[in-house]
Order: structure tokens, then C-alpha cells, then sequence
């Protein structure tokens, strides 16, 4: 899993700025595909942090598909609300940052 240490302060500082985020990616029937995390990797790269809509999936297959995206996308799985789930990467050179955390 992809390790960048968040305090609890800079989790808390990032679902705020997601609450006025739209669902930039949606995850449907077709699940983990190499197309979704190509989708998914773009849209982090850009924006660092990120909220995505699970569309096909119920309660109880959220959290296990949320902690593989966190797994397989390399980024933090920052929180979940009903079938929405906020996904944070930092960008590695800082003059691309889009998000400041310090």
C-alpha cells in the first residue's frame, strides 16, 4: 500500500476541500479494469486529490474496493461517504503541487 504519512489535521484539511469537489471518476460493473486505473492515475496526477462515485457497487463491497484502488492506484484513501470515497496522492515535484499540506 502506498505510504505518505497524513496527520490528522491535513486528513481533516483535505475532506474539506473534497466536500466541494464533483465525482471526477465512477467505478461501475466492470470494476479494477487497466482502464480505470489509467483513468484514475490522469486524474490524480492532475489534481492530487480526488473524489470517485462507485455506480454498481453496494455497502458491503465499498470499503474492499476502496482499500484496492488506495492499493493499486498508489495513493491514500482519505475517507468515505455513502458510494463516494476521497483519494489523495501527492504530486512528487513540488512545483506541481496543487494542494498544500504544511
Amino acid at each position: 500500500m502506498y505510504e505518505f504519512p497524513l496527520t490528522g489535521a491535513q486528513k481533516t484539511f483535505l475532506r474539506g476541500v473534497g466536500q466541494t469537489l464533483e465525482a471526477s471518476v465512477k467505478i461501475g460493473k466492470g470494476g479494477l479494469t487497466p482502464e480505470f486505473l489509467k483513468e484514475l492515475n490522469k486524474h490524480l496526477n492532475a489534481r492530487e486529490l480526488i473524489k470517485l462515485r462507485f455506480v454498481a457497487a453496494d455497502r458491503d463491497e465499498r470499503p474492499v474496493l476502496a482499500a484496492q484502488i488506495a492499493d493499486e492506484g498508489r495513493c491514500i484513501w482519505i475517507s468515505s461517504v455513502g458510494a463516494t470515497a476521497l483519494f489523495f496522492r501527492q504530486n512528487p515535484d513540488p512545483a506541481k503541487r496543487v494542494i498544500d499540506l504544511s
